[in-house]
């Protein structure tokens, strides 16, 4: 009788901890990915900005935001050596930016 009560004390105490366990872990998983959406969410906003700028397109806009340009301001006040180093970025482009400047 003792041994059954202190089994069943057992399994609720064990249910409860893992429920807890459970629950928390959730919540990380759900923090998480909602962090994971702002920053994809954020990197689409700045790879679309970066298409405002003349002669960038959505390719280029791409490979700018990789290579760590990650405004307009960026980019304009890049060096000509360092946009060059960034594959689709040209001569053609670098004239236009300049331009802006």
């Amino acid at each position: 009788m003792i041994s059954e009560f202190l089994s069943k004390l057992k399994s609720i105490l064990f249910k409860s901890k893992v429920s807890t366990e459970t629950a928390l872990k959730k919540e990380k998983k759900l923090t998480k990915s909602t962090k994971t959406k702002a920053k994809t969410s954020n990197a689409k906003k700045n790879i679309e900005n970066l298409t405002t700028l003349p002669g960038v397109g959505a390719k280029s806009a791409k490979a700018l935001y990789a290579a760590g340009f990650k405004t307009t301001k960026d980019v304009i006040a890049a060096d000509e050596k360092d946009l060059l180093a960034v594959s689709g970025v040209g001569i053609n482009l670098i004239k236009k930016l300049k331009k802006l400047k």
